[in-house]
């Protein structure tokens, strides 16, 4: 995945990628509010997650895998606090 990565910033940049991240995002709300509302089914929320999993990783290609795991499992930990479950 790191290869596509690569490319992806070497052909569109990293300020592309942003906004394609944001766009994604967006397009993944959109398709939560007609899923809720019986316009779309589940495969075009499923259509957008992919998408979205996709810019995930390489937002956390490009911030630092390791930033982000650490961040990951601090949120976890909070979670588990706030559920009163065992770390």
């Amino acid at each position: 995945m790191e290869q596509l990565y690569q490319a992806t910033l070497a052909k569109w940049g990293e300020d592309a990628q942003y906004d394609q991240a944001v766009e994604e995002c967006a397009e993944l709300i959109a398709a939560l509010k007609h899923f809720r509302r019986g316009k779309v089914d589940q495969q075009a929320v499923i259509d957008e997650l992919a998408d979205v999993s996709l810019m995930l990783g390489q937002l956390t290609w490009m911030f630092g895998t390791k930033q982000v795991d650490e961040a990951v499992q601090n949120k976890l930990k909070k979670l588990n606090q706030l559920l009163d479950l065992p770390d």
